[in-house]
């Protein structure tokens, strides 16, 4: 591993990575309605604004991660937040300048889209090739953190630019993805590969190769992982409805109110992983448990309809989210030998993303249908990723050093 010579800069840097993605979508919410109007569409085209993003990512993620394999993480990873930053700016100039401005947004938008996939999934393999043992748990710790943080802060930003003019979001895109490329050129320094890359069909023999051996343990992880994000933004969809409808709520103090459940989980995110280092046991048991305290949480939502019990109950799930995501995060990063990090985690960030997708669409469906069916379906999943959790993550009984590069040779797979 190249020294880093500022490390707390080289933290900083990768943290701010996957900060840029939450952005993408999060900072749009509060302007939908104004942009509705301004561009006279239906609610639908509106809902594309953030679907085409979405689903441009998570097709282009796999591709962007072969590619940081092949070359380097840096080397994706940069010109991915260019063309992030590009689409923002084609986006928010369409708006300002252009006659068919929504077509233009779109374009933008899947631009955006394509950038995203370089970003957080890119920096988890990134952050598996700079630091080892506990210090890369941790530091994965602080990147589920800063996403987490991204997510409460977005939608208030979004509000205040708006104030500005409703299209002034797009052009902070590009600041944000500036002053991220400049800490990752300067204070991120990658080891040069020694060997050249294998061949494209080697590459594919060779993840083919893990996926027989490793593959139920990973779609297992998988799985959990897109199954907490499918909760986390189909359960914030539902909130943001409510407190709308049934409670009067709007503005600053809803985004203030839906940051609640996201501020405990990026709290218990960061402590998770400051602490779990590579105690592959303590691991296992932590996103047992934080899946039985979601499948608890979700379970007991049905009883619940006044506003400060719902989120008393609620927290609870978001403490559980806290604890499986990073060490989901550190089994899969540090799971993975160094060569084919970057397409298993580009794949985890994937599936991360089309949970994120598909959460508030199916939740409102789930809405019409029955509230109370609704959370049990949602306690129901978490409860599956636990029993999944529990029977295909086989751990061995003696630690792996703190200063490993990898737990691979340490997970015993059924």
């Amino acid at each position: 591993m190249p020294k880093q010579k500022h490390k707390g800069l080289t933290i900083l840097a990768i943290g701010s990575i996957p900060l840029i993605l939450v952005l993408g979508n999060s900072m749009l919410i509060p302007i939908l309605p104004k942009m509705k109007a301004e561009l006279d569409v239906s609610q639908f085209k509106i809902s594309l604004i953030i679907s085409v993003f979405s689903f441009a990512a998570a097709i282009s993620i796999p591709v962007l991660g072969y590619l940081s394999d092949r070359f380097s993480r840096k080397a994706v990873i940069i010109p991915a937040l260019i063309l992030y930053g590009s689409g923002g700016f084609l986006a928010g100039a369409a708006a300002a300048w252009f006659s068919n401005s929504y077509m233009w947004i779109l374009a933008g938008r899947i631009m955006q889209g394509i950038g995203a996939a370089g970003t957080a999934p890119i920096a988890m393999a990134l952050t598996g090739d700079l630091f080892k043992g506990g210090e890369q748990s941790k530091v994965l710790g602080l990147v589920e953190a800063s996403n987490g943080f991204g997510k409460v802060i977005s939608p208030i930003i979004g509000s205040l630019l708006a104030l500005l003019f409703w299209y002034a979001v797009f052009f902070a895109f590009p600041i944000f993805c500036l002053i991220s490329v400049l800490l990752t050129i300067f204070f991120i320094k990658e080891k040069k590969k020694e060997k050249e890359p294998p061949p494209v069909g080697k590459y594919i023999k060779g993840l083919i190769s893990v996926f027989k051996t490793e593959g139920r343990w990973l779609f297992a992880a998988y799985f959990t992982g897109a199954t907490c994000l499918f909760a986390l933004f189909g359960i914030l969809f539902y909130i943001s409805d409510i407190l709308e409808k049934d409670h009067h709520i709007d503005g600053l103090l809803k985004g203030g109110i839906l940051a609640i459940p996201l501020l405990f989980m990026t709290t218990t995110s960061y402590i998770t992983g400051s602490k779990i280092g590579k105690k592959m046991k303590l691991m296992k048991s932590l996103i047992i448990l934080g899946l039985l305290l979601m499948t608890a949480s979700f379970s007991t939502l049905i009883l619940f309809h006044k506003l400060v019990p719902f989120f008393a109950v609620l927290v609870i799930s978001s403490i559980g989210t806290g604890l499986v995501l990073p060490c989901i995060n550190s089994f899969i990063t540090g799971s993975v030998p160094a060569d084919r990090r970057g397409f298993v985690t580009s794949l985890y960030g994937s599936v991360r993303f089309l949970g994120v997708a598909i959460g508030p669409p199916i939740f409102s469906k789930l809405m019409e249908w029955s509230r109370t069916g609704m959370f049990l379906t949602t306690a129901g999943l978490t409860l599956l990723c636990g029993l999944l959790c529990l029977i295909l993550i086989h751990v061995s009984k003696k630690e792996p050093a703190e200063n490993s590069d990898t737990l691979f040779e340490k997970l015993q797979f059924t």
